[in-house]
């Protein structure tokens, strides 16, 4: 095919042929798929400031769940602290008590 002469009746029986039902399946299967990721884009568009919004809410929850738990952490941490050093006090006061007293 040097020559346009020659495209044009290659062309034609081409067009001649009977078209192939697989051929045909597959471009109708192309097109539905190509379809198909439009509206998919379509929606994500149109939906994406809801979703921004959801997510932004959702990381704020997570934000303040970790904020209480770190403020419960401390709380225990202090109580903990405060309940030994009564326990030092209670112990320091009964080894006082129990040593013999010089007479």
């Amino acid at each position: 095919m040097e020559t346009v002469q020659e495209l044009i009746p290659l062309a034609r029986e081409m067009m001649a042929q009977k078209r192939k039902g697989k051929m045909v399946k597959l471009y109708v299967l192309g097109s539905v798929l190509a379809l198909f990721g439009v509206v998919l884009g379509l929606m994500e568009t149109v939906c994406s400031p809801f979703t921004a919004a959801s997510r932004l809410r959702d990381q704020e929850a997570a934000v303040a769940e970790l904020q209480a738990a770190l403020e419960r952490q401390a709380l225990q941490k202090q109580a903990l602290q405060e309940k030994g050093k009564q326990q030092d006090i209670v112990l320091g006061g009964r080894a006082l008590s129990n040593r013999p007293h010089a007479s």
